[in-house]
């Protein structure tokens, strides 16, 4: 089965100021990626035609920063590239472009004075490489040349490089046909080749290029890049050619060189190699709908099932798996790991992979705890997060669900689980443990909405947050169906009196009689009324708290308060916190980041308790569907970054796309509420799995 594909043409292509914020991006299951806009024109320092992860999934460098292509005919030279400067665009080679389209990968047409130009980029899978195919159709009477000009850089991805601060430029070793480009700090090296024609060796620096996405921001936003040289290759009269440059990227010259020999550089090979990458994502498209077999064949869910592979990776060790956050500048977090996993793996059968990111995460357990985010490099692992371990025991439940390997979770994980519940009970790092009432306390900016402005929480929900206590009870019941498969009657009585105290305290402090829904955070200094999405948390989840009346009244209070066509606000609009755009420097957008802004992976949740306590009839299946996930979908097909969804959308309308411009629990959540409550595809072994608690 087939992606379909999302193009654009020239018309499309001409309003500058749209086309300039139509993103593309490819990844290689490392945590690597290439990315830029349908222009070609880098508008983020995260741009960039090879930004590799040379410890995988972490340390990611911008090494190639884009290849620059050249005709010349006659006297005349045709730039078809175009980079950003603070004072323009030079030089303009996007008027040259006729269509830019995607399927999976981004393919560029340029068209000057009877030359056709086609670019093709694909990244092979599992290789901290990038191969960019040409053809080249000359419909001229006479001869004209062709050339590639690569511009490099060497910094990681988050940053910026001036000329001036570096401590040496760039070593070059050339052949007719090759370049190995080593960097001196940070080291790594980069190498380049070509099919055909020669590469001629050069060097100058293009100075303060503008990223004009960095500068909303409030980032540094000037950069230089380094061009180390062309490849040049003639193309005959009334001929059509083809070239194809591949980069390679390692942390040593010879690991570069070492890769690039893994590599079979000849167009047949590369054009092999192409077709293989694409069989592989549509494979990923065959797998699913031939386990769905009722699934619409949109181009919209086509999409949506072959987003999800950007953000299963592998590490160094092939034998464990993580999940990016999201691209581009997000790393392996926790939280995001285990609320995305059963839409990412579970619905779309990856149920090995999914073995591989427990395996991953247990790891790194500690004191009952789930790292908030994975290090990168060699760094330590954070911990600052009550709920990851949560959602990792609701994970746990979640592959039961779909794969009923009860055997893989007693012999792997059932040591974490209890850990992680005996840890919570006992009270562990960050203040957290389970108070007299039997709900859960935890410390500041423990939560999902843990921004901070100036080392200070801007929602430190500090005490009893309402959503940690849905996933505490969760877990507890999660431990005791456990416990009971596997003859541990002691922990089932003890998880069987923990959860029937935390439902009864639950109840009685956290309904909010004057606004007939749930306060939002149970603290020491009194209870927090703000109307925020948390509450949709203790109706959506396999083991709930409330009663049928309680549970239809907060869904009715999120959905009627909270809703927008791309997802649920942080915080109703009549709050006095709120903040309706996410604009600025880093402090006034972490002001706004759970102050109002809008998350698309809530629509998830909110479906599913929706549909469980309005019933699932056709009706209500439309409405759900029609209200809360098709305007989603259909920003995949035409949205600001083409085939992906974001991480969030401006609170305000028109709701402009924000943060990340693909973000796993924005892609995982949608998609597992779609198939498993529009859909009503039940996983395969669900009842058997629940009906052990009765």
């Amino acid at each position: 089965m087939k992606l379909p594909l999302i193009s654009l043409d020239r018309k499309a292509l001409a309003s500058f100021d749209e086309a300039i914020q139509k993103e593309w991006i490819i990844t290689n299951g490392l945590g690597s990626y290439a990315s830029s806009t349908v222009l070609g024109i880098n508008t983020r320092k995260y741009h960039g035609l090879l930004v590799a992860a040379l410890h995988p999934p972490g340390d990611r460098r911008v090494l190639l920063s884009r290849l620059d292509e050249e005709v010349v005919i006659g006297n005349s030279t045709y730039p078809l590239g175009a980079n950003e400067f603070q004072n323009g665009v030079f030089p303009q080679g996007y008027g040259f472009i006729k269509e830019f389209s995607v399927s999976p990968f981004p393919r560029h047409v340029y068209s000057v004075q009877n030359v056709e130009v086609q670019k093709t980029v694909f990244m092979p899978h599992e290789m901290n490489a990038v191969v960019v195919l040409y053809k080249i159709l000359n419909r001229n009477g006479f001869d004209i040349k062709f050339r590639v000009l690569p511009l490099v850089n060497w910094r990681h991805f988050h940053s910026v490089t001036n000329r001036w601060k570096v401590s040496a430029e760039p070593i070059q070793k050339c052949t007719d046909r090759e370049v190995s480009v080593r960097f001196s700090f940070p080291q790594s090296a980069l190498m380049l080749k070509g099919t055909g024609g020669q590469y001629r060796p050069d060097g100058k620096w293009f100075e303060k290029m503008f990223y004009r996405e960095e500068a909303r921001r409030g980032e540094s936003c000037l950069d230089d890049c380094y061009q180390v040289g062309c490849f040049e290759m003639g193309v005959t009269a009334n001929r059509a050619e083809s070239f194809a440059v591949v980069a390679v990227a390692g942390e040593s010259e010879d690991g570069a060189l070492n890769l690039m020999d893994r590599i079979s550089v000849t167009l047949y090979d590369l054009s092999a190699l192409f077709e293989k990458e694409a069989k592989r994502y549509d494979s990923l498209l065959t797998r699913f709908f031939e386990a769905h077999e009722t699934a619409p064949a949109e181009d919209w869910l086509k999409w949506l099932v072959s987003a999800t592979d950007a953000f299963v990776v592998r590490g160094i060790d092939a034998g464990y798996r993580s999940v990016i956050a999201g691209y581009h500048w997000f790393e392996a977090w926790g939280r995001d790991a285990f609320i995305s996993l059963p839409g990412l793996m579970l619905v779309t059968g990856r149920f090995e992979d999914a073995r591989k990111v427990f395996l991953t995460f247990k790891k790194y357990l500690r004191n009952g705890l789930i790292p908030n985010f994975l290090p990168d490099q060699t760094g330590p692992a954070a911990y600052n997060t009550v709920d990851a371990s949560l959602w990792y025991v609701n994970a746990v439940l979640q592959y039961l669900k779909y794969t009923g390997d009860f055997r893989f979770v007693q012999e792997q994980l059932w040591e974490s689980v209890k850990a992680i519940v005996e840890s919570f009970a006992r009270g562990t790092d960050f203040s957290i443990r389970v108070d007299s009432d039997g709900l859960l306390c935890h410390g500041v900016q423990l939560t999902w909405m843990d921004a901070a402005v100036d080392g200070q929480p801007v929602t430190p929900r500090t005490g009893k947050a309402v959503e940690i206590q849905a996933l505490w009870y969760n877990a507890l019941r999660t431990t005791e169906l456990l416990a009971n498969r596997f003859g541990e009657k002691g922990e089932v009585e003890r998880c069987e009196q923990m959860a029937e105290k935390v439902r009864k305290s639950f109840v009685e402090k956290f309904w909010n009689v004057e606004g007939n829904c749930l306060y939002d955070v149970v603290g020491e200094d009194g209870k927090d009324g703000s109307l925020r999405p948390n509450q949709v948390f203790a109706v959506a989840l396999d083991f709930t708290m409330l009663d049928d009346v309680k549970s239809e009244r907060v869904v009715d209070v999120v959905h009627s308060e909270l809703l927008t066509p791309f997802g649920l606000r942080t915080l109703v609009k009549s709050h006095p916190r709120y903040v309706g755009a996410y604009a600025g420097d880093r402090r006034s957008r972490d002001r706004a980041y759970h102050n109002g802004t809008v998350w698309p992976w809530l629509v998830g949740p909110l479906a599913t308790a929706f549909l469980k306590v309005k019933g699932n009839s056709e009706f209500r299946r439309d409405f759900a569907m029609k209200y809360f996930l098709s305007p989603l979908f259909g920003r995949l097909v035409s949205g600001a970054g083409l085939g992906a969804l974001c991480e969030i959308f401006d609170g305000n309308p028109p709701h402009a796309p924000k943060g990340c411009i693909v973000q796993a629990w924005s892609i995982a959540e949608p998609l597992r509420a779609y198939v498993e409550d529009i859909m009503q595809v039940t996983p395969e072994h669900e009842r058997e799995v629940l009906q052990k608690l009765g």
